[in-house]
């Protein structure tokens, strides 16, 4: 009955062991992309080609019109009523590009101006 009792546990630490080295396997690596790769892949490319190749960021911004910024349109000689609505959206990655062989930028900023990047930046220091 002893040895009964200490195959099975056996087989059941086993049969965890096989469990979790499969479930951390599966994940695919995190790609990362050298400053020139990341910007030729998605400049100019539009949020959906960035979302399904980076995934959704960690963290997403909208810009928002300053306070008083129809007063200097206005100055300006600007009519809001003839313009298109501007949609600007930043998105967060973190460490995706390298800088060098050994490391990556802390963020990666995507600028999305009426859902097309038109602005990337990378930084360390936030």
């Amino acid at each position: 009955m002893q040895l009964t009792v200490k195959k099975l546990l056996s087989f059941v630490m086993a049969a965890c062991i096989f469990a979790t080295v499969s479930i951390a396997n599966a994940a695919p690596p995190k790609k990362t992309y050298t400053e020139d790769e990341f910007l030729n892949a998605f400049s100019g490319k539009s949020k959906k080609v960035v979302a399904d190749k980076l995934g959704q960021p960690f963290k997403k911004e909208l810009s928002v019109k300053p306070a008083g910024a129809n007063t200097m349109l206005l100055k300006a000689g600007a009519d809001e009523k003839k313009s298109k609505p501007v949609k600007v959206e930043m998105w967060y990655y973190k460490n995706i590009v390298k800088y060098d062989p050994k490391r990556t930028y802390k963020e990666t900023e995507v600028t999305l101006v009426n859902d097309k990047v038109m602005n990337i930046a990378f930084f360390n220091n936030r």
